[in-house]
């Protein structure tokens, strides 16, 4: 099934006012669209995060102090890259917006890297200076010798705390909670220093829509660590495709929206840090989103009209009974990314709070969001909502050739949100690249007549067994359904008989759980060559910083 914008189906279904395709953008570089922000919102409350605020002023005017002294005192040059690592703090949004305002290229690193995968993206990008938080320093310390890197930009957790709170802050994640390691880096540079522009600083350089914006590393659609060359047109554009459609689900202007999930994640990244800024929002930044008391609070004092996080973060927050006691009467949206939403969580969750997660698509290379499912609509659960304005879908079998209505295939995609590249690899930009712009996305899906598509599964995790094809998916979603299930993942296994089976690995919510109980609960969903023939239980499964569980890190268990 192939189609574009002008002659979509699904364009019926967008809100009132959006169109098929997106108008020419509005600016020429993600720093020229923060100035112009600042200038609408003015002191309305841009991000906020530990009980301290910064207006959107207060962002443009820091982020322009960030940007002159990384050209003017460090004498970085438009173009050089950049390495970001710290979680969601003030510091984020100033220095990353400081950092494309300098023309520079940033490359985020998640703060929970070892030192070898620090490395490993230090040694591909050759970024010439770091912004670390220093509870991640001594790691910095130890692959600093022989690397690329010529400066160390130091923060502290309450950096951006108005005093005394910063003070307090600081001390109390260093001296009571021990979070910094020692470090010795003498020629660490405190941002705090880079907070306020250097005298006679020379006017900052033009940044077009074509230079790149970002490095921003993923496993990608053919495996292995490797960067996504995304421009500032790759994400002006995905944040024009999806404001409309966001913009429709609230009621009231500057609506107060919960970032949970990392702002280094490119789905945060794009739909926080660039489309809710756009849309004059307050973001509400939450550290460490896996203390579920400590989110709860935020919740209760932000009373927010939106929350973005995952399907496992929703999940855990609706363990928590104090969760269940807040009040939701102004939440007008939950947004799930990175990840499939279990059907049990939706439910759940629409119990709890009285609306609907909403779910989308995307993936690093399309910066990210290929489809969502229209906020102000009934959700169709189960799928991934409708294409983008301006975004081309087809559904493709193993040779390339279009499938047709409701039958899976490999999802390809067309937009200006499609990467440029991959950095330094011109045979994997090959494989997902196509010559006239399709990214072939490694993903199976189906699309209906009214062009809602489903995810069925990644194309390389199929389970053959006996030649039918089993999606681990679906399996999965099943053993989430029972109630003393609380996360599952499947792998196949090899088997004489069958050539593959399904093995399931499950957390439990009930301890009492046994594998026949569970085995008993699928027969009665699943046919039989679906069900796994082995069942294994485990403390916890491995996931990715957004909550993903790792399934090919399930096949070394």
């Amino acid at each position: 099934m192939s189609t574009t914008p002008e002659n979509a189906v699904w364009t019926r279904f967008y809100p009132e006012g959006v169109t098929a395709t997106i108008a020419p953008l509005a600016h020429d570089s993600i720093g020229a669209m923060v100035r112009a922000t600042a200038a609408r919102f003015g002191d309305a409350s841009a991000f906020s995060n530990l009980g301290a605020a910064l207006s959107f002023r207060e962002v443009d005017r820091l982020s322009d102090a960030i940007a002159a002294n990384l050209l003017g005192r460090l004498g970085l040059q438009p173009g050089d890259r950049i390495a970001i690592q710290m979680p969601n703090l003030l510091q984020y949004p100033v220095v990353l917006y400081g950092a494309l305002k300098a023309g520079l290229v940033v490359v985020n690193l998640n703060p929970l890297y070892t030192e070898t995968e620090m490395r490993r993206v230090i040694d591909d990008a050759k970024p010439r200076a770091i912004v670390v938080l220093a509870n991640f320093a001594d790691k910095v310390e130890r692959i600093l010798p022989g690397s690329s890197l010529e400066h160390v930009i130091v923060t502290h957790v309450g950096d951006l705390l108005p005093q005394p709170k910063r003070t307090i802050v600081n001390l109390v994640v260093k001296r009571v909670q021990k979070l910094e390691p020692a470090f010795d880096l003498p020629a660490a540079i405190a941002l705090r220093s880079l907070l306020r522009a250097p005298a006679g600083a020379k006017a900052l350089p033009a940044v077009g829509l074509d230079d790149i914006a970002f490095l921003q590393y993923t496993g990608g659609t053919t495996g292995g660590v490797k960067a996504a060359v995304l421009t500032h047109r790759n994400l002006l554009s995905n944040q024009a495709q999806f404001i409309g459609l966001i913009e429709a689900a609230f009621d009231a202007p500057n609506p107060v929206v919960i970032a949970a999930l990392p702002l280094y994640h490119v789905f945060s990244l794009t739909v926080n840090c660039f489309g809710f800024f756009l849309m004059g929002a307050e973001n509400v930044l939450v550290t460490n989103p896996r203390d579920i008391p400590g989110f709860v609070k935020t919740l209760r004092e932000s009373r927010p009209h939106g929350i973005i996080l995952v399907s496992t973060l929703a999940g855990a927050l609706l363990e928590s009974k104090d969760f269940a006691a807040l009040d939701f009467s102004r939440l007008r949206i939950t947004v799930a990314g990175g990840m499939a939403v279990r059907t049990a969580v939706a439910e759940h969750w629409r119990e709890v709070t009285g609306q609907d997660i909403i779910e989308g698509y995307g993936l690093t290379e399309a910066s990210p969001v290929v489809s969502v499912n229209p906020p102000h609509l009934p959700v169709r659960v189960g799928t991934i909502g409708v294409p983008l304005p301006s975004t081309e879908v087809e559904i493709r079998d193993d040779d390339g050739r279009p499938v047709g209505l409701g039958e899976p295939g490999e999802l390809a995609v067309r937009g200006p949100q499609v990467m440029r590249e991959y950095w330094g690899r011109p045979e994997a930009t090959a494989e997902v690249l196509t010559e006239d712009g399709w990214l072939l996305t490694g993903d199976m899906a189906t699309i209906d007549e009214d062009g809602y598509l489903r995810i069925v599964d990644r194309k390389k995790e199929l389970i053959v067994v006996s030649g039918f094809n089993v999606y681990p998916s679906e399996i999965e979603d099943a053993a989430m359904l029972h109630p003393g299930v609380a996360e599952a993942g499947v792998v196949g296994i090899p088997d004489d008989k069958a050539g593959e089976v399904p093995k399931l690995f499950v957390v439990k919510r009930d301890p009492a759980l046994t594998a026949d109980e569970l085995r008993a609960y699928l027969a009665e969903h699943l046919t039989n060559y679906k069900r796994p023939r082995e069942i294994v239980f485990r403390d916890e499964l491995p996931k990715t910083n957004v909550g993903k569980v790792l399934r090919r890190e399930l096949r070394e268990l």
